[in-house]
């Protein structure tokens, strides 16, 4: 993924706490934009760092000090940290380089998985216990285990569906998905998270693709057109139920920040990314959902457009947090 495998970006020198962090990678920590792997929403996110859910949020800049120890360091210079990584993603150079007025802390390991390394210092590991710290020194974060599946792993498959949409919506075929008697019955319903695809699968297929667009009003009115309810978005699986019938609770009490989340899509659809208990979900507003869940290691379960999906997708943009 972009942000766990960004390229050294430069090794000019950032401040933390009196030592040269050569950086390697940035990423957001707001509550439109943050790694996910940290949490279901925001708050969860930020509590995971042992940092204040503020609104504004922060950039959290990856490198390694002089003795290659791996360090993350929190700085509260929000804009600076989205202009570089707006220009590495661009291919431009950019020195990040923080003020030490705006850093806020400097936490041992790193919470993502980095293909590169500073040139010119040890490999990359964590740093040696602070030996005055008499046992207080938080543990080095480390980024979670591929070969096994839990909620981080399930966020960051959805998390990667969101970007290759068009790659794992064309493994959909609506026709022998979505149909059946009453537009309900199973098909094409398991795929690995790490690829593209699917499999026969008759507990994974949800809703027939009936068509029904919802209006632009506002989200009193999408809230309104999902009133059909998690019974009329059910599909045969009772974890994509489930994580359905949350969905639609949240539409009455909204989540904490950053658990709806609402990028770009192409022409005037939104991609929302939604997170639960046990679940994620991704969708574009104008086609289909997946679903991705704990009890279902590595399965990508599709949820057909129906009758009711659309207004439960445009009532979620209605809530979700966009970038700014």
């Amino acid at each position: 993924m972009r942000d766990e495998e960004s390229a050294v970006a430069g090794t000019d020198d950032a401040v933390a706490e009196d030592d040269a962090l050569y950086v390697l990678t940035a990423v957001l920590l707001t509550p439109a934009q943050f790694p996910s792997v940290l949490g279901d929403d925001y708050p969860a996110a930020c509590g995971a760092l042992g940092l204040e859910p503020y609104a504004e949020g922060y950039g959290l800049v990856l490198g390694q000090d002089g003795d290659g120890a791996r360090w993350t360091v929190v700085v509260d210079d929000v804009s600076l940290v989205a202009v570089a990584i707006a220009s590495w993603d661009c291919g431009m150079e950019y020195d990040l380089s923080p003020d030490d007025r705006s850093v806020v802390c400097a936490l041992p390991g790193w919470p993502l998985a980095l293909a590169v390394a500073a040139p010119g210092v040890p490999s990359p590991h964590d740093p040696l216990p602070d030996p005055e710290a008499e046992g207080t020194d938080l543990p080095p974060l480390t980024p979670p285990d591929t070969e096994t599946w839990g909620p981080a792993q399930r966020r960051l498959g959805a998390d990667e569906i969101a970007l290759q949409w068009a790659a794992w919506r064309d493994q959909i075929d609506d026709e022998t998905a979505f149909s059946g008697s009453n537009g309900t019955d199973g098909g094409d319903a398991g795929a690995g998270a790490g690829e593209p695809g699917g499999t026969d699968d008759p507990d994974g297929a949800q809703e027939s693709d009936a068509g029904a667009a919802a209006d632009a009003d506002p989200a009193a009115d999408a809230a309104e057109e999902s009133s059909a309810g998690p019974t009329a978005l059910s599909g045969t699986h009772p974890g994509v139920r489930r994580a359905l019938a949350d969905a639609h609770a949240y539409v009455d009490n909204p989540p904490p920040p950053g658990r709806i989340r609402s990028s770009f899509a192409p022409g005037d659809a939104r991609t929302l990314r939604a997170d639960g208990p046990g679940w994620s979900l991704v969708a574009r507003t104008d086609d289909i959902a997946f679903v991705l869940l704990d009890e279902e290691p590595g399965e990508v379960l599709p949820v057909g457009r129906g009758a009711a999906l659309p207004g439960l997708l445009k009532a979620l943009d209605a809530l979700a947090v966009r970038p700014a």
